[in-house]
């Protein structure tokens, strides 16, 4: 029977767990605010950890990519600090990238409620006009 997950995902799974507490815990830059790590994924040969993240009430683009700046300049220290807490033989090198897709379903989300709104308002405008 093949395995449900694959080790890249166990680690992956680990590096997320890990990075949540550490980033709060451990990165004291006053211009980085709440960090939400959406995603992990490494590559199979285990070198490698893209880390996709948000931040949480911050909405203009350039202030997203100066943080996630401010994290890629901390990583080889993050690094270091997971390989302490996972039992790897090898850490995996972390790259840090901002994640548009929630931002992105957010606003669909809001056009889809306001269509939504706009149809019922039609709806209840043309059944007044036929009573």
């Amino acid at each position: 029977m093949a395995k449900e997950f694959t080790r890249s995902d166990r680690v992956a799974d680990a590096v997320q767990r890990s990075l949540a507490h550490l980033i709060p815990a451990e990165i004291r830059d006053p211009r980085l605010g709440m960090v939400n790590i959406n995603s992990v994924d490494v590559a199979r040969d285990l070198t490698l950890a893209k880390v996709y993240v948000t931040f949480v009430g911050e909405t203009n683009p350039k202030a997203c990519q100066d943080s996630v700046a401010i994290l890629n300049k901390a990583a080889s220290f993050l690094r270091t600090l997971v390989g302490k807490e996972l039992t790897v033989r090898s850490t995996p090198r972390l790259q840090f990238y901002y994640d548009e897709s929630s931002v992105r379903g957010q606003i669909l989300s809001n056009l889809i409620d306001r269509a939504v709104a706009a149809d019922r308002a039609n709806r209840q405008d043309s059944d007044e006009q036929e009573n």
